[in-house]
């Protein structure tokens, strides 16, 4: 578990320092492709050291999830995929290469439920596999994500206040950090489609991956 732990802290600390004290002076240094090779390599290797110490760890449960809580997860997960897919599908503002002009006042999809929909559906996805694993190793795993997801969220909108200025600020005075912070929106037909063929086909492969369906009926 140790390894584990040390693991993670390597694969979310190396995230940080590349995203923000780092990337100024490696981009410099090895230009902006050299910079997101680096940047892929070290994510790469933290996340796949993460992944074989958790499958090396103890599985020692914690506390096992209520029924009532696996078809509410599945809710949960429905909407993480939703806002995953809308993040891919449409102008993401906060993402890394995304023109400054997406930063609208008048936000679309799934920017009106939150201005951080990549990061939430990670937050999300975390959020669940802590609550329904139950095990040491699943709530070290899921903390981590969650820690880089809504930590991450916050640098992201503290490095674009810095790059866009007033942009920015009328952006995040029309979007909300939290999801449905703002009230109930819609997120688009792609986004909303998208995410229900993304969680019917994860419903079924789930129990191929070594787990149960997303509704702990397997």
């Amino acid at each position: 578990m140790t390894l584990l732990i040390i693991a993670l802290v390597a694969f979310v600390g190396s995230h940080f320092l590349l995203s923000h004290p780092l990337r100024a002076p490696l981009v410099k240094a090895f230009g902006a492709g050299g910079f997101a090779g680096v940047y892929s390599l070290v994510a790469f290797a933290t996340l796949g050291w993460a992944v074989f110490e958790w499958r090396r760890a103890p599985v020692d449960v914690v506390w096992t999830a209520p029924a009532w809580a696996w078809p509410l997860a599945g809710v949960v997960m429905l909407i993480a995929m939703i806002l995953f897919v809308g993040s891919m599908t449409a102008p993401n503002p906060a993402l890394m290469g995304t023109p400054a002009a997406a930063a609208s006042a008048s936000p679309r999809g799934v920017q009106r439920i939150t201005r951080h929909p990549m990061m939430w559906a990670f937050a999300l996805w975390a959020i669940v596999h802590a609550t329904l694993g139950g095990t040491s190793r699943d709530i070290a795993l899921s903390s981590a994500v969650l820690i880089l997801a809504l930590v991450g969220a916050h640098f992201q909108d503290r490095k674009k206040r810095e790059q866009l200025g007033a942009a920015w600020g009328a952006h995040e005075a029309a979007t909300s950090f939290m999801p449905f912070g703002r009230g109930f929106a819609m997120p688009g037909w792609v986004a909303l489609i998208g995410g229900i063929v993304l969680f019917a086909v994860a419903t079924f492969a789930h129990p191929y991956a070594g787990g149960p369906n997303l509704w702990g009926m397997g």
